[in-house]
């Protein structure tokens, strides 16, 4: 409650307050100090030189900017600008997609090689539990742009549309029928 207090007294007259700052005249600043105003103002002889010798080409220096070459690195990850240029050129059309469209979402057209999307993801992992023998852990692989040991891990620990009915503990406990 005192927030509110507060913010009635804070907004109060508010909008002539404004105006009464902003028809307010502008402080003006300070005078220079003499010796500085001097320093400051452009000579007639000064004037004339210093576009001249901006405009001129310094052939030594013009020699040693060509000669320069830097590669920036992030100190975090040095190999991350390395990646970075790898993953552009490194990519695979997608196979199967979701339509987005429809849900406001951008399609996306191509993926990074190594990665997956949800829909492939369940793609591959249903053809590989429908058809083990011809999908095998080798052609997933080369089929997604995968590498083996990824595809292994990700067939043998993502099992999608299994059902395990699980046994009761003792003989004691109720079961519903199968009818």
């Amino acid at each position: 409650m005192g927030a509110r207090v507060a913010r009635m007294f804070r907004n109060f007259n508010l909008e002539n307050r404004v105006h009464r700052e902003i028809s307010r005249d502008k402080p003006r600043s300070a005078p220079r100090h003499a010796v500085t105003a001097a320093q400051e103002a452009p000579s007639s002889a000064g004037a004339s030189e210093a576009p001249e010798s901006m405009n001129e080409k310094n052939a030594p220096l013009l020699d040693h900017l060509r000669s320069l070459y830097v590669e920036s690195t992030d100190p975090e990850n040095p190999q991350s600008s390395k990646q970075e240029k790898g993953d552009e050129a490194e990519r695979r059309p997608l196979q199967y997609s979701i339509p987005l469209d429809q849900l406001g979402l951008v399609e996306i057209t191509d993926v990074p090689k190594g990665k997956l999307t949800l829909a492939e993801a369940l793609k591959a992992l249903s053809s590989y539990q429908q058809q083990p023998k011809t999908w095998t852990v080798e052609k997933i692989a080369s089929e997604y742009s995968l590498e083996l040991r990824d595809c292994k891990a990700l067939l043998h620990h993502f099992c999608p549309f299994r059902v395990q009915i699980i046994p009761p503990a003792s003989a004691q406990t109720k079961r519903i029928k199968d009818s």
